[in-house]
């Protein structure tokens, strides 16, 4: 088996190479070959043996490397939709609100990954091991990375010195999963553009 420590290699195995291989290059090769099990067969199709196979590295790299299939999920398809998701810094900080949501509205309805985050974020309420690898791999680092934009555009004087940053990206990305999971209801750009508007400027009447 193809892998960062590989020995008694099998010519009859296509994957396998001779000598030893860059971690990251393996690592870069399962998580590929786990998030295109997950995308075409969905959760029940990353399982290590699976893996495995398809990306030439042994299970036991695997197990060394994720506690569960679950936490491997998670971390593909952070992999995965991570460039689809990265959040522009123009300098206008509504427009990039809006940009970044609406890339992410996109990808969750009219792409495959929407249908995948329902698998997992359903499959973490009964697993804590891929409950914590997805806040880890996916929520926290997104959500971090929204606030450090934030950040900025309280720095150039386009929020409020006490804005709760943190709250902020919880009442936006927050309002979009709970429509996405709970109500099901449509996530559009009418939507976006309200959500905005409202974080923003306010509910409250102008005095």
């Amino acid at each position: 088996m193809d892998d960062v420590s590989t020995s008694g290699e099998n010519a009859s195995t296509p994957r396998r190479r001779r000598g030893r291989r860059p971690a990251g290059e393996v690592r870069a090769e399962v998580l590929a070959a786990a998030a295109d099990l997950l995308f075409d067969d969905g959760m029940a199709a990353v399982t290590f043996e699976r893996v495995s196979t398809t990306s030439g590295a042994s299970k036991t790299t695997l197990y060394k490397w994720w506690p569960s299939p679950g936490a491997l999920a998670a971390e593909a398809y952070f992999d995965r939709v991570e460039e689809a998701l990265e959040f522009p810094d123009t300098g206008d900080v509504e427009a990039d609100l809006r940009s970044q949501l609406m890339a992410f509205t996109h990808l969750m309805t009219d792409d495959r990954a929407g249908q995948v985050v329902r698998e997992l974020i359903g499959a973490a309420q009964s697993d804590p091991v891929l409950r914590a690898a997805f806040a880890t791999s996916y929520g926290r680092p997104r959500r971090d990375e929204a606030v450090r934009v934030l950040a900025r555009a309280r720095e150039r004087g386009q929020l409020r010195e006490d804005a709760p940053l943190d709250v902020l990206v919880d009442q936006l990305w927050g309002a979009c999963y709970h429509r996405l999971l709970v109500l099901d209801e449509a996530l559009d750009a009418d939507l976006v553009d309200r959500l905005i508007s409202n974080a923003l400027h306010g509910a409250a009447p102008a005095r």
